[in-house]
């Protein structure tokens, strides 16, 4: 008699639950547009990617399943490992003069006094100019004969450089292109956070004392911690994913000795040139993995400091 009560408690429980749940029917419906969008165009794609790592297919004949074969061969090919050598380089080299620069120029914004919305829009220009256009325009520049560098360079006495066409030469010019595309965007985003500190924070320092260096590392950096992490993981997303720039400035095979060869130009030499989709796409998963491991390092590292303060 017990248990026919429970089970009939449930049905009664479970009638108004379901009552409940179609009630909402409309909110559900219009919530579906996205389902259906992250599904088709989300979802569907990283599953497809997932099955065709493990397959062998040019794009035109039937699906080979292959197993391990593609990543055994990812980390035997040398031009893998020099793709993700340039990539780790040219991220470091780019990312972290970008946030550094940024954070200086959004401290010095921060106490302009007049002409500050035409500082934000002139720090902000560079973030929404195309990226092919300055790419051309960043090739002309360090160009040999007629580049701006050089012609700075024989100026001052000194000998000319072939950017584009040293090793180090073609690091320096795409690092420097990306910097200029993201040190407004990110100068942005620190002056935002910088407006959120308060002030009577600064005055309280200013009472005991404190100078300008001293007011930055203890009160401005501490408080700008959350932003500072956020900008640090949106720039290794981005930085690691580094194409337009080399593949317009250097082309598809990577420059002088593949030093501009990317993990995602790499990836798209795979894919679009020598037709090779699965192999792609093992190159996509580690080029997932590769932005989940510096993620994961990054948020530790600032845990971890965060945890020691």
């Amino acid at each position: 008699m017990t248990a026919t009560a429970t089970v009939s408690r449930v049905t009664v429980t479970a009638g108004p639950v379901r009552r409940r749940i179609w009630s909402y029917w409309r909110f559900y419906l219009a919530l579906s547009p996205f389902y259906v969008l992250f599904a088709v165009f989300g979802l569907y794609p990283m599953v497809s990617t997932i099955v065709l790592a493990f397959q062998r297919w040019d794009g035109l004949s039937a699906r080979k399943f292959t197993g391990l074969d593609n990543f055994a061969f990812l980390i035997q090919d040398p031009t893998f490992w020099t793709a993700l050598e340039n990539t780790v380089v040219l991220f470091l080299m780019s990312t972290v003069p970008t946030l550094v620069l940024a954070l200086v120029l959004a401290v010095m914004l921060q106490s302009a006094v007049r002409f500050t919305n035409v500082y934000r829009i002139a720090y902000f220009i560079p973030n929404v100019t195309s990226l092919v256009a300055m790419a051309i325009f960043f090739s002309s520049v360090f160009s040999t004969n007629f580049g701006l560098v050089n012609a700075a360079l024989r100026s001052l006495g000194i000998p000319q450089q072939d950017w584009l066409g040293q090793p180090w030469g073609i690091k320096i010019a795409i690092s420097t292109m990306i910097v200029w595309q993201w040190v407004g965007y990110n100068t942005l985003i620190y002056l935002a956070g910088l407006q959120a500190i308060p002030k009577e924070q600064y005055e309280a320092a200013k009472v005991d004392g404190a100078g300008a260096v001293r007011t930055f590392f203890s009160i401005t950096l501490p408080q700008l911690r959350p932003v500072v992490l956020f900008t640090v993981i949106m720039s290794t997303i981005g930085g690691l994913q580094t194409f337009t720039e080399p593949q317009v400035m250097v082309g598809n095979s990577g420059g002088t000795g593949q030093s501009g060869m990317t993990v995602v130009l790499f990836f798209y030499r795979a894919a679009f040139l020598d037709n090779d989709y699965g192999y792609a796409a093992a190159i996509a998963l580690s080029i997932f993995v590769l932005v989940l491991l510096f993620t994961a390092i990054n948020w530790r590292i600032f845990r971890e400091r965060s945890e020691d303060r």
